[in-house]
């Protein structure tokens, strides 16, 4: 039987870019140039937060956590090439180094009440809408410390992480964020975005949809009870009109549910739960889908 990750497991995020940001002005640069409020995080706690262009969308989402004399940066493998520049571009007159610290150390994110030995650096972060902690070690310790966790608690590798995220409404770089999505719309405003805090760039654009309370899309969980769902499909509102309204971003077939389930930006007025819209599946199938607030906590509840 699949294993289910919040009854306890670890997940290895090794392949995460790792920037370490050193020098006197670190904190204060750093802090205009994300959304959310840095004098959150702490040695052993992270925050999530995303780094964001003058008009508001996504350059990346990261987590960061603060030391004596530096901080640490990790973001989605795909930002490697990205992240760093995008960073060092704003860092006029301030005494700020970017080192890439990727190579240097591995990171293993543990669900669970697991009792671990002393294994590397701790850090609480909450990464799957679930409370956590991430392991820091040493690259070279890396194969020794996973044996050591799946000797006390399942490992959820590639397949079931995705899985996972899809069931706990968690976007990532590449499938729901790019750099066409405003942050509100991913639903990352609760975990990502501070509204007190001072200026960071691309703060007006989000100080204005908070104003509003208006987004043209978000991020939906999508439910069929039995055609499987794809991403890239269109959806449609159906009926006389039948207007384009979204696409899906994931998929995936859930076992606690039972049902095929998704992630998809869905236009307004359209994306309100327990709405049905109409997915795209090609010229002679369309498929019929529910939508649901994510979590599917909800849902899997009825099932659990």
């Amino acid at each position: 039987m699949p294993i289910d990750p919040r009854a306890g497991s670890f997940f290895d995020l090794s392949d995460r870019i790792k920037l370490r940001l050193t020098g006197e002005d670190r904190i204060r640069f750093v802090n205009g140039q994300i959304t959310n409020d840095i004098r959150k995080a702490a040695e052993s706690s992270a925050i999530a937060a995303c780094v964001l262009n003058v008009k508001g969308k996504l350059n990346a989402h990261i987590f960061l956590s603060v030391h004596d004399d530096c901080l640490f940066v990790d973001a989605a493998a795909p930002l490697h090439d990205t992240l760093a520049a995008r960073l060092d571009r704003y860092i006029i007159a301030d005494d700020v180094q970017i080192d890439d610290v990727t190579t240097e150390f591995s990171i293993f994110h543990v669900l669970g009440d697991a009792i671990l030995p002393e294994l590397g650096r701790i850090v609480t972060t909450n990464r799957f809408a679930l409370p956590g902690f991430d392991l820091w070690v040493n690259r070279s310790e890396h194969d020794q410390v996973a044996q050591t966790l799946a000797a006390t608690i399942p490992f959820c590798d590639q397949a079931c992480t995705e899985k996972f995220r899809v069931e706990q409404g968690i976007p990532i770089w590449g499938k729901e964020l790019t750099e066409e999505i405003i942050p509100i719309e991913a639903n990352l405003e609760e975990s990502c975005v501070d509204y007190e805090k001072g200026c960071y760039i691309g703060q007006e654009v989000i100080s204005r949809m908070k104003m509003s309370g208006q987004r043209n899309k978000s991020l939906c969980g999508l439910l069929s009870s039995s055609e499987p769902l794809a991403a890239g499909m269109k959806l449609f509102s159906g009926g006389g009109e039948d207007r384009e309204i979204g696409w899906i971003t994931s998929a995936a077939w859930s076992e606690r549910l039972g049902k095929q389930i998704a992630l998809g930006f869905v236009k307004r007025p359209f994306n309100q739960a327990g709405g049905e819209v109409v997915a795209d599946a090609n010229e002679n199938q369309r498929i019929r889908v529910g939508i649901v607030s994510l979590p599917f906590a909800a849902e899997l509840a009825v099932n659990d």
